[in-house]
Parts: structure tokens; C-alpha cells; sequence
């Protein structure tokens, strides 16, 4: 190392002891506050995945059918829908397809209640985007295992940090895409709606929602796919569900090849479902 770069390692800034004393100081004063979060965040994913195996999973794979047929109006969707469940079903997976399916939706939800009304806001205040978009950047471009540390440190092993992982993950996505949708209505469509002299409340609600419809949803559709892809991660800090079974296979070297094979195609079944049927069908947007 040459003298410049020696003399400036020399004055290293600790921002590493920094950030662990910051941590130190939560966990000392405010540990009862995250594990109330935390356990109240367990108890409810775990009441409602209680809840959905307490029915004959059949009847779950035809009520998933029905609720899929409903929204796209597409029996074809509906009898892949239930020849895939039933197969993750012969696979023995069942219990683990519910807890992930339970964790997904709950952080899509999570994420889209959050991102929607942050991209409507940064839509119509230019300075709240300019601030926010380089922090957008930095939850895309950080490595997940990053933040992951200081959520299990603040809320332990557990479903509950492998849902606000999750949210961190994609809630970036219906931000972006809400904002670009709003900023991208028409102009002479908000001219048309102010000169019938409509307020900036029904303006939103009656013109810029609708219009930005399916870019909102498409949002959704990539919140979905990224909680997807946060099943594995889920599962290396005790989430449970498909995510467990991968790492379990991946532990396992070369005995872990089939469990790792159904595990996945598990996975891909309930990523197809759940994007199908999350998707704006034809001639439904404005």
C-alpha cells in the first residue's frame, strides 16, 4: 500500500462502532417495543395460516380457482391454477405453500398500502420525489443481507423479520410505479376535469387513479414477484414456508436435489398463480 492510501486507511472513520452502538442503544431501551412488533406480527401470520389449514385443502385450491376466475374471467387460469395446487399438494408441500402464500400476501399488501399514498404524494410535490428517489435507489441497490442483519438483531428469528424484510425489499417498487402512473395522466384529461370544476380530491379519485390504474398494478404485480424472491431469504432467519424447504435442500448437498426440485417448482406454481391473477385483464382499464 503506498504512503497516501496507508495514511488515509490510517484514519479510518468507525462508522461501524457507530452503527453497533446506535443498535446497542435500541436493544437496550426499546426491546420490549420491537418484540411487541414482532410478536404481534407472528401471531397474526400465524392465526391466518392456521386458519386457511384448518379447511380441506381442496377446497382452498377451488375457492383460489373461483377467486382467480372472478378476476380474470378465464376458466383456462382457473383449471391450471388447480392442477398445479394439487400437485404441490401430491408433493406434500401443502402447509409450506400456505405460509409462504400467507407471508406474500401479507407483504404485497403491507407494500402497496405504504407505496401507493408515498408515489401519490411525491406525484404532486416535486421536492418530496427529489428526496426520495436517491433513497428509492439505495433500498434497490443494497444488498438484502445488509439490512438484514439489524432486523434480526431489533426483531429476532421469525416470520415477523422475514415480513418486514420483504416490505423493505418491495416497497420500492409501487412507489416508483405509482409515481410514474400519476405524473404520467394526460394533461388535457386534468384540464378537461378542472374546467368542470372538479377539486384536487376528485381529480385524484376520479382521474388520475383510473388513469394510472394499470401502471399501479403492475406495481403490484412486482411487489408480488419480489416477495417471491424473498421466500429463500425468509427462510434462512425462520420464516418458514417453500423458503425453509430450499434451504433445507441447499444444506443437504446432493440429498437435498429432490426436496430442492419440489421446493421450487412449488415456488414457480405460486409465483405464476398469484401474477395471473393479479394482472389488469383487458379492456377493464380506462
Amino acid at each position: 500500500m503506498d504512503p497516501i492510501s496507508e495514511w488515509v486507511a490510517g484514519w479510518k472513520i468507525p462508522i461501524g462502532r457507530w452503527g453497533k452502538d446506535f443498535f446497542d442503544f435500541l436493544t437496550t431501551n426499546f426491546a420490549w417495543f420491537f418484540r411487541s412488533i414482532s410478536n404481534g406480527l407472528t401471531s397474526l401470520l400465524d392465526g391466518m395460516a392456521e386458519l386457511i389449514l384448518m379447511a380441506p385443502p381442496v377446497v382452498v385450491v377451488l375457492v383460489l380457482a373461483a377467486l382467480a376466475y372472478w378476476l380474470q374471467r378465464s376458466w383456462k387460469l382457473s383449471a391450471a391454477m388447480v392442477l398445479g395446487f394439487l400437485f404441490i399438494i401430491n408433493q406434500d408441500l401443502w402447509e409450506q405453500t400456505v405460509d409462504t402464500l400467507v407471508l406474500v400476501v401479507a407483504a404485497a399488501s403491507a407494500s402497496m398500502a405504504i407505496g401507493v399514498p408515498i408515489g401519490i404524494w411525491a406525484a404532486h410535490k416535486k421536492t418530496v420525489w427529489n428526496w426520495l428517489n436517491p433513497l428509492l435507489d439505495l433500498m434497490q441497490t443494497l444488498p438484502t443481507f445488509v439490512y438484514l442483519i439489524p432486523v434480526l438483531i431489533l426483531f429476532g428469528l421469525g416470520v415477523a423479520p422475514g415480513l418486514i424484510v420483504t416490505v423493505i425489499f418491495a416497497s420500492p417498487a409501487p412507489i416508483r410505479l405509482t409515481y410514474l402512473g400519476i405524473t404520467a395522466v394526460p394533461k388535457p384529461l386534468l384540464e378537461a376535469g378542472e374546467s368542470f370544476g372538479a377539486t384536487k380530491r376528485q381529480l385524484l379519485w376520479k382521474v388520475e387513479l383510473p388513469a394510472a390504474l394499470p401502471t399501479i398494478m403492475a406495481g403490484l404485480t412486482q411487489c408480488i414477484m419480489l416477495s417471491l424472491s424473498m421466500v429463500v431469504i425468509a427462510g434462512l432467519i425462520g420464516a418458514g414456508g417453500l423458503g425453509t424447504e430450499v434451504v433445507r435442500a441447499l444444506n443437504s448437498g446432493p440429498r437435498g436435489i429432490p426436496l430442492g426440485i419440489e421446493a421450487g417448482l412449488a415456488i414457480v406454481i405460486l409465483a405464476i398463480s398469484l401474477d395471473r391473477m393479479s394482472r389488469v385483464r383487458v379492456g377493464t382499464a380506462p
